[in-house]
C-alpha cells in the first residue's frame, strides 16, 4: 500500500515513515474497498452479475483508483453485452495505470478483433431500432431486429429481456420462457429476468395440460410389460356380430364422408389462404425491414458526406474525438484530484462540437464546479508572481483569467496583465488592455495609471486605423481643432503612476 500524500510505500504502519501523515483511516477505508472487491468476485463466479455491479460499484465509491475492482466491473459489464460501460471503466483504469494494467489488453482485443466493433455497433443500432419499433406497436418488426441482435451477440442481455417480452405481448409464453432462461444463465439474480419469469411461469400454470387427458385416457386402458414391450389394452370388450360390423363400417363411412365434407375441405381452403397471407405478411416485413435498412444506409452516406464536407477526413475527424474525449477524462481526472487548474487548462482545450450529449453534460458540470476556483487560483498566483517580479508567469496566469472574464475583480486581473506586459517589454499587448481599463473603469486609480502610460506610449497611427477605421488622420484631428496643442507640449506623464497597485472602486 502507497501513501496517498507522497506515495512511498507505508507497510502496516499507522503513519506514513516517509512523511509522517496519518494513514490509519486511510488503510481502513481501502479494506472496506477491497472487502466490498472480494465480495463482487465472488458473486461474479456464481454469475450473480447484477450483485457483482451493486459491491464493485460500492468498492470503487471508498477507493476509486482500486483498479481491480474497476477491471472486474468492466469485465462484468461485457459478459451481458454493456459492452459500452466495460470500455468506460476500461479506460478509467488505464488512465489510472497504464504500465501492466490489464485493462490495455482487454480494450486492445476489442479494437483489434476481427469485425468485432463493427458487430457490437450492429447489435446496439439493432436493439435501438427494435425498441422504437416496439414503441410503435409494430413487435413483428422488433422481434425480427431482436432475433438478429441475439443471434450476433448472444451474451446482450438487455436484448433476450425485451424479446422475452415482446413473445409475452403476443401471447406466447413458452418462447418467452426460453428466452428468460438464457437470461438467467448470464445473469442470475437479475431483477428483471426473475419478474419476467415469475409472470409466464403464471400464464403457463393456467393453461391446460395434458395430464388430464392421460389420467382419461389411463381410467381406459391397462397397459403391462410383456418382455421388452409395453402392452396397452382396453379394460373391458365387446363381442360385435356381423350385422352391427356392417352397420358400425356404414355409419364410420358416412360420418368420414361428412367430416371431409364439412371440415377438411373447408379447413384445407383455410390452411391455403392462411399460408398464402403469412407469405405475403413475410414478404411485406421482408421489404419493410430492407427499406427501413436502406433509408439507414442512406441516413448515414448523407451523415458522412456531411461530415467529410464539414469537418474534413473522417480521419481527422476520429482523431479530433478521440483527443477531445481524452481532454475530457483528464480533465475529470485531476477535477477529482481537485487540481482545478489543470482541469481548466484542459477544459480550455475542448472542442465541445466533437462530443456527444452526456460529454457536454459532464463537460458544463465540471466547468461550473471549478470556474470559480480555477479563476481564483490563477488570479492569485498571477499577482504573487508580478510581485515577485516574474512577469512570465504573471502574463501565462492571468491570459487565462482575461481569456475567459476580462473584468474580473473589477479590471485588477486585466490591469496586472497590462503592467505585466509593460515590464516584459510588450507595449502593444499593453496599450490594448490599459485602454480597456480607461474605457471600463474611467474613475479609479488604474484608469489614471493607464492614462499617464498611454500619454507616454501613444498608440502609433497604423495601430488607430487597426482598431477604428473610421479614425480621422493625425494632421486632420488638428485641422479640426486649431487650439489643440502639440504631442510634445502636452503634459508629461507620471512616470511612477506604472507602479500603481489597482484598487477597489
Amino acid at each position: 500500500m502507497v501513501c496517498y500524500k507522497c506515495g512511498k510505500e507505508i507497510g502496516k504502519d499507522d503513519k506514513c515513515p516517509s512523511c509522517g501523515a496519518d494513514v490509519q483511516i486511510f488503510q481502513k477505508i481501502n479494506k472496506i474497498s477491497n472487502c466490498y472487491y472480494n465480495e463482487g468476485l465472488e458473486r461474479a463466479k456464481v454469475r450473480d452479475m447484477s450483485g457483482a455491479i451493486n459491491y464493485l460499484k460500492q468498492s470503487l465509491k471508498f477507493n476509486k483508483e482500486n483498479i481491480e475492482a474497476r477491471n472486474l466491473l468492466g469485465l462484468v459489464y461485457y459478459e451481458i453485452g454493456e459492452v459500452v460501460n466495460a470500455i468506460d471503466e476500461w479506460v478509467i483504469s488505464k488512465n489510472y495505470v497504464e504500465q501492466d494494467n490489464l485493462a490495455t489488453k482487454y480494450i486492445d482485443d476489442i479494437q483489434n478483433g476481427h469485425g468485432r466493433l463493427e458487430s457490437i455497433n450492429n447489435t446496439i443500432k439493432k436493439y435501438n431500432q427494435a425498441l422504437q419499433y416496439c414503441k410503435q406497436g409494430s413487435t413483428d418488426l422488433a422481434t425480427i431486429q431482436l432475433k438478429k441482435a441475439v443471434s450476433i451477440n448472444p451474451k446482450m442481455l438487455r436484448a433476450r429481456q425485451l424479446l422475452a417480452l415482446v413473445y409475452i405481448q403476443d401471447g406466447k409464453p413458452e418462447l418467452a420462457k426460453k428466452q428468460l432462461v438464457e437470461a438467467k444463465k448470464l445473469d442470475a439474480n437479475n431483477i428483471v429476468t426473475l419478474k419476467y419469469l415469475k409472470e409466464v411461469k403464471g400464464i403457463l400454470k393456467d393453461k391446460p395440460t395434458n395430464a388430464k387427458i392421460k389420467n382419461k385416457q389411463s381410467a381406459d386402458t391397462v397397459s403391462y410389460q410383456k418382455g421388452n414391450d409395453t402392452i396397452i389394452r382396453p379394460r373391458k370388450f365387446r363381442d360385435f356380430t356381423a350385422g352391427s360390423a356392417i352397420l358400425y363400417m356404414v355409419i364410420g363411412i358416412l360420418i368420414g364422408a361428412a367430416v371431409v365434407a364439412v371440415l377438411l375441405i373447408p379447413n384445407v381452403k383455410k390452411n391455403a389462404n392462411s399460408s398464402a397471407i403469412n407469405k405475403l405478411k413475410t414478404a411485406n416485413e421482408t421489404i419493410s425491414t430492407k427499406e427501413g435498412e436502406i433509408t439507414s444506409l442512406k441516413d448515414k452516406v448523407k451523415k458522412l458526406n456531411d461530415k467529410l464536407k464539414t469537418d474534413g477526413t473522417a480521419a481527422d475527424q476520429l482523431a479530433n474525438t478521440k483527443s477531445t474525449y481524452e481532454a475530457l477524462i483528464n480533465a475529470y481526472v485531476l477535477y477529482t484530484s481537485k487540481d482545478y487548474v489543470g482541469a481548466g487548462d484542459q477544459l480550455a482545450a475542448i472542442d465541445t462540437k466533437y462530443l456527444s450529449e452526456g460529454a457536454v453534460n459532464t463537460y458544463n458540470t465540471i466547468n461550473v464546479q471549478i470556474s470559480e476556483s480555477y479563476m481564483s487560483t490563477l488570479f492569485a498566483r498571477g499577482t504573487t508572481a508580478y510581485k515577485k517580479g516574474d512577469m512570465q508567469a504573471t502574463i501565462s496566469d492571468l491570459q487565462k483569467v482575461v481569456n475567459k472574464d476580462q473584468g474580473y475583480k473589477n479590471g485588477d486581473a486585466a490591469f496586472y496583465l497590462a503592467q505585466a506586459f509593460n515590464k516584459a517589454g510588450d507595449v502593444p499587448s499593453a496599450q490594448k488592455y490599459y485602454q480597456y481599463i480607461i474605457d471600463t473603469y474611467p474613475a479609479t486609480k488604474k484608469a489614471t495609471t493607464a492614462k499617464n502610460f498611454m500619454m507616454t506610449h501613444p498608440v502609433a497611427q497604423d495601430q488607430q486605423q487597426a482598431a477604428d477605421p473610421n479614425a480621422q488622420p493625425q494632421d486632420q484631428q488638428q485641422a479640426a481643432d486649431p487650439n489643440a496643442q502639440p504631442q510634445d507640449q502636452q503634459q508629461p506623464a507620471d512616470p511612477n503612476a506604472q507602479a500603481q497597485q489597482p484598487a477597489a472602486q
